[in-house]
């Protein structure tokens, strides 16, 4: 996977978002990801903040919009809004507050609740330099995952270790399953008297393969399978 070389067209925009509790390092994870940059006294997000990476893949150009909670997760209020439209999420705890690793159950059930169900999920587990002052064993992490259905990795947003492949993991599995969902509703297409592809751009908006015009080309977006 690389990043977009400015000469393509052919655009695929998705949304993901970061939860989990606050202080576990979701900002400074976007951060390091987005602009190569780490806040060691970053204090909690203010207002609706967002990047957009663009990557390649296989050839295509990839919008990555990532979604930073805002602080609003110090008050338990992060909205249905905020999870609107999103296809991947990922769910950070700090591998040496075992309380944000117990809180794990509750934001996938608020997840669940305000977005599709098969949303791509990883469960990250932060601050993996901290190793003297871990709580949370790399096991549990990964036996929470498998239970859970999910992707599981272990990150530093200090030291850089499994940022980069943390969210291109997230982007590639969606990635993967629109460009089944779309090949098949292409496949359908032509045989379709008059069919003819406009070239616009998709994007995944919850349970559907959209153009930019908003109609849908598809059913379910994405599974675990």
């Amino acid at each position: 996977m690389a990043f977009h070389s400015e000469e393509q067209t052919e655009d695929y925009l998705f949304k993901i978002v970061l939860i989990g509790d606050s202080a576990v390092g979701k900002s400074n994870l976007l951060a390091r990801f987005a602009r190569n940059e780490f806040y060691s006294n970053s204090k909690s997000t203010i207002g609706v903040e967002f990047q957009t990476q663009k990557l390649e893949i296989d050839g295509k150009e990839v919008k990555a919009q990532i979604w930073d909670t805002a602080g609003q997760e110090r008050f338990r209020a992060v909205t249905s809004a905020y999870y609107r439209g999103a296809v991947g999420a990922l769910l950070v705890y700090d591998i040496s507050r075992r309380q944000t690793f117990d809180s794990i159950g509750r934001w996938l059930n608020e997840l669940h609740t305000h977005s599709d169900m098969n949303v791509i999920t990883i469960l990250v587990g932060n601050k993996s330099d901290l190793k003297d002052a871990r709580e949370v064993a790399t096991e549990e992490g990964k036996a929470l995952a498998e239970a859970q259905g999910l992707f599981f990795m272990e990150t530093s947003a200090l030291d850089s270790s499994n940022v980069t492949f943390a969210f291109q993991t997230v982007v590639k599995e969606i990635y993967n399953i629109l460009s089944r969902k779309v090949f098949l509703s292409q496949e359908h297409k032509k045989q379709e008297p008059g069919s003819i592809s406009n070239g616009k751009t998709l994007v995944l908006q919850g349970d559907s393969v959209q153009d930019s015009d908003g109609r849908s080309s598809g059913g379910k977006c994405c599974s675990n399978n």
